[in-house]
């Protein structure tokens, strides 16, 4: 129950805050679009445009990470295009108030960027809690006479049955990270297992 209040009332700070936050950059952003000649429906949509490319792209890191798969490099880019142009819009309003009009301008688009990227941490850890419960309720427990394996036997296993698997074998930064191994050991691992057997 405490773990549940925690994350109910984190998510709702974070909410709060990215409201607030939305709001202000939004009025930036439209000014800015309005004082460099859009007038009408298009001064009014360009900034939804802007947050519509960081929302859509954390959504698509957000379902890779729950089926535990790389995120497409097309969703980073793109995450990192729209906080890009988020802040540069904040800044550029405030830049006409100087170094300091510009960092005060900037802070509500830094904000909204921060909370929604702490709320979609929050989904990722809610959601890998969730289907360790859910593993641990329908997987009997196993003897314990058996032979536990070595962190670097179970990444081996884990990838090959990935790869008998739908959809794409499961990453090195997931099998490392999920295993407690360099990042350079699992590469090595995954190596040696795709090399051809010698003739």
């Amino acid at each position: 129950m405490p773990d549940r209040l925690i994350r109910s009332t984190t998510a709702l700070a974070v909410v709060a805050v990215a409201a607030v936050a939305a709001v202000i950059s939004y009025r930036h952003a439209y000014e800015l679009v309005h004082s460099h000649g859009e007038t009408g429906p298009t001064a009014r949509l360009v900034p939804f445009t802007v947050d519509g490319l960081i929302w859509a792209a954390s959504m698509v890191i957000l379902d890779a990470s729950r089926r535990r798969q790389s995120a497409p490099q097309l969703a980073k880019w793109s995450l990192a295009v729209g906080i890009v142009a988020t802040v540069g819009a904040n800044v550029a309003h405030g830049a006409s108030h100087g170094p300091i009009g510009a960092v005060v301008s900037a802070w509500p688009a830094l904000a909204l960027v921060g909370s929604f990227e702490l709320l979609m941490t929050l989904t990722r850890s809610a959601a890998r809690g969730d289907l360790v419960q859910d593993e641990t309720r329908t997987t009997p427990e196993q003897p314990r006479t058996e032979v536990e394996q070595t962190p670097e036997q179970a990444v081996l296993d884990e990838y090959r049955a990935s790869l008998q698997g739908p959809g794409r074998p499961v990453s090195q930064r997931y099998l490392a990270e999920k295993h407690g191994i360099d990042r350079r050991k699992v590469k090595q691992i995954i190596t040696n297992l795709e090399k051809p057997a010698p003739a």
